[in-house]
């Protein structure tokens, strides 16, 4: 009988958790990036989506 391998999918906002950990995958992105803005953008979105969209826009200054 052939065993099935089960998947998740990999959300790298739950490794998020600090500062430190969120600048340095937003600089490995940005080495990454090779001048791809899209992949940047990408990388700044994740980072706010780990730190909570409410926290940015208040750090931010929008309501």
């Amino acid at each position: 009988m052939t065993q099935k391998t089960e998947t998740t999918p990999f959300d790298v906002t739950e490794y998020l958790n600090t500062p430190d950990q969120m600048a340095a995958y937003l600089e490995a992105s940005i080495e990454e990036a090779n001048g791809d803005a899209a992949f940047i953008v990408k990388a700044l979105g994740d980072i706010a989506k780990a730190k909570g969209m409410s926290r940015v826009t208040r750090d931010a200054g929008l309501s």
